[in-house]
């Protein structure tokens, strides 16, 4: 029989002798750089990626601070940090048929090109000083609409980049480069913003968009093949939406979604506010407090891609939803600026494990043919309705104060995870 490592037939081993135990069946390593080490693919996007995020967190904390420069204004602030996501909302799921139906690669360089353009009108306005609120508006919804199309074709390619037993581990990973951005990107735009001004925060975040172009060209992957689509694109997004509706467990993960993207990050696009008027600090203080999300939600995502299978999901998913929930309102009556960066600390966290954990088990149990939609439909949740949120936080901030806006979303979130988990028992079997 064929050697199970590969190499030449040897002779059947009698039956009374040890086995060698077949490499599918060895315990996994706990090591959670693995599917760097062992997948090439992946391994070149996820450097130039997380390169490309450490600028585009710059450009965050830089838009955010601008934002509240010009306009003087929690609601608008949130405003802002809507524009950058509400066309998720609008266009996402027909970016799902888009991912379904060309090549994802494809779509995800040229979309990751028209990102570098917008980042680098947004720092030409900036430094002309020709800025306003509402070109600012225009650029960061302009910047929404191609992530509409870029985020869904991307998530989906992870699948192609590895195995399918490695997906969930690749999905913490990827997690993990994007809060190791988020750790790094916030730090040096305190500085950078101290220094040279926001303007140089999106100048940075231009020139690291050449690092993820570059790691994607150098990525090889079998020969795309169109397949035949004999129903309409509207067809398909039924098709994406029944599959959802039938599977009880689906349903319910989607629901916990939505609910947790509109009141979970409501205080991250309000943290200009509450660095400011809250913990009295300023821009320092303000990438110092995104920092430290970064540091737990990286801690977060190394842990959960060590673990990989030998993990119960649906049950961790269920624990840290409480958590996540628990830790917003907690931060929300903090009044120092350390106490407040060890629950932000807990708090990053929290929400990358159960954020990780949802996007892994859907792609999980969706199958092939339908990834694009399903993915497409819950990047529409998870990325399209936290616009929601920051509408609502900025709209209450300014009537009852933004402590209390972001404490009301968390406790929302607590009694539904309630109800959804009682609801739908299934999330927990997955």
């Amino acid at each position: 029989m064929a050697n199970p490592i590969g190499g030449p037939a040897t002779t059947p081993t009698p039956a009374r002798k040890s086995v060698p135990t077949p490499a599918r069946a060895r315990p996994r390593s706990i090591n959670p750089f693995r599917a760097l080490q062992v997948h090439r693919n992946f391994r070149l996007f996820w450097i130039g990626q997380t390169v490309s995020l450490i600028g585009t967190w710059m450009q965050t904390v830089g838009q955010g601070w601008l934002a509240l420069e010009l306009t003087n204004s929690a609601f608008l602030v949130g405003v802002v940090s809507a524009a950058g996501s509400f066309p998720v909302l609008l266009l996402s799921l027909y970016g799902g048929v888009v991912a379904d139906r060309y090549n994802k690669l494809r779509i995800v360089i040229v979309c990751q090109a028209l990102l570098l353009a917008e980042a680098g009108a947004l720092w030409w306005f900036t430094w002309s000083g020709r800025i306003d609120f509402v070109s600012l508006l225009v650029l960061t919804t302009l910047n929404g609409v191609i992530s509409a199309f870029e985020i869904p074709a991307r998530q989906a390619m992870i699948v192609e980049l590895v195995t399918r037993d490695d997906l969930v581990d690749a999905i913490a990973l990827n997690s993990g480069g994007f809060n190791l951005a988020r750790i790094i990107g916030p730090s040096i735009a305190a500085i950078v913003l101290a220094k040279w001004g926001v303007a140089a925060c999106f100048a940075i975040n231009a020139v690291s968009y050449f690092a993820v172009l570059g790691s994607l060209f150098q990525v090889r992957l079998p020969r795309w093949v169109p397949r035949e689509y004999l129903v309409s694109p509207i067809e398909q997004l039924k098709q994406g939406f029944q599959y959802i509706r039938s599977n009880r467990a689906v349903t319910g993960l989607m629901a916990v979604v939505a609910v947790y993207s509109i009141f979970g990050f409501q205080y991250l696009s309000m943290m200009p506010v509450i660095a400011r008027d809250v913990l009295h600090t300023g821009a320092g203080g303000y990438g110092l407090l995104l920092t430290f999300v970064g540091i737990g939600a990286l801690t977060g995502a190394l842990s959960l891609a060590g673990l990989g299978v030998r993990i119960k999901r649906g049950r961790l998913y269920n624990i840290t939803a409480y958590l996540y929930a628990g830790l917003i309102m907690l931060f929300a009556l903090t009044r120092s600026v350390h106490l407040a960066a060890a629950a932000l600390l807990f708090l990053g966290l929290a929400m990358l494990i159960n954020g990780a954990l949802s996007n892994g088990i859907i792609q999980s149990v969706v199958p092939d043919e339908l990834r694009g939609r399903v993915v497409a439909t819950y990047i529409f949740v998870y990325v399209g309705f936290p616009p929601i949120g920051s509408f609502l936080a900025g709209l209450v901030a300014d009537y009852i104060g933004v402590e209390w806006a972001i404490f009301g979303g968390g406790l929302v979130m607590l009694i539904f995870g309630i109800w959804a988990f009682s609801r739908y028992p299934e999330i927990r079997a997955l």
